[in-house]
């Protein structure tokens, strides 16, 4: 659990669980259920899915305990990959920065637990976010419960270079 007051105006608290009894997987389900299922009509049974277990589900709550934005993450298989999905950031709180910091904390989560990579399938019109946050496309547009995406991908391998490596 990081608490960003020291680095945002307004105090707030990211919680990250795998456990899909606890208030804090059921929170990830309510915004995900307001901004895609009722949001965007997206169906139900497309956003809860078989892998809801297997993901580490993070939620971005507000000074007042009010769960805003929330995210999961999928480790591949041979956990060198994390597949980032289901970004959602309530409208009321949108275009204050959250989704920047949850996808951060999201993403240093997967670098301290190893994955070299992180991946996604972003909406055409929250590509912009992604890109302005570093990650790069790959592939063709294609259309995923009925909107249109493209997979964007970023590197979590930090390469440290010394001044003799520099001089190279």
């Amino acid at each position: 659990m990081i608490d960003y007051n020291l680095c945002y105006t307004i105090p707030m608290i990211i919680k990250h669980t795998r456990d899909t009894l606890s208030e804090t997987y059921l929170d990830a389900v309510a915004i995900r259920n307001t901004v895609f299922v009722k949001g965007q009509g997206v169906p139900r049974s497309i956003d809860i899915d078989a892998n809801e277990a297997y993901c580490i589900h993070f939620v971005l709550y507000d000074d007042k305990g009010q769960a805003t934005a929330t995210v999961r993450l999928l480790p591949n298989i041979d956990l060198t990959q994390v597949t980032l999905q289901r970004m959602a950031v309530l409208d009321d709180y949108q275009g204050q920065g959250l989704g920047s910091i949850l996808l951060k904390e999201a993403e240093d989560f997967a670098q301290e637990q190893g994955f070299k990579s992180i991946s996604l399938h972003a909406q055409l019109g929250a590509l912009k976010f992604y890109l302005n946050n570093g990650y790069q496309e790959v592939g063709q547009i294609f259309e995923e419960a009925g909107i249109q995406h493209i997979t964007v991908e970023k590197s979590l391998i930090c390469l440290l270079y010394t001044s003799d490596a520099a001089d190279d």
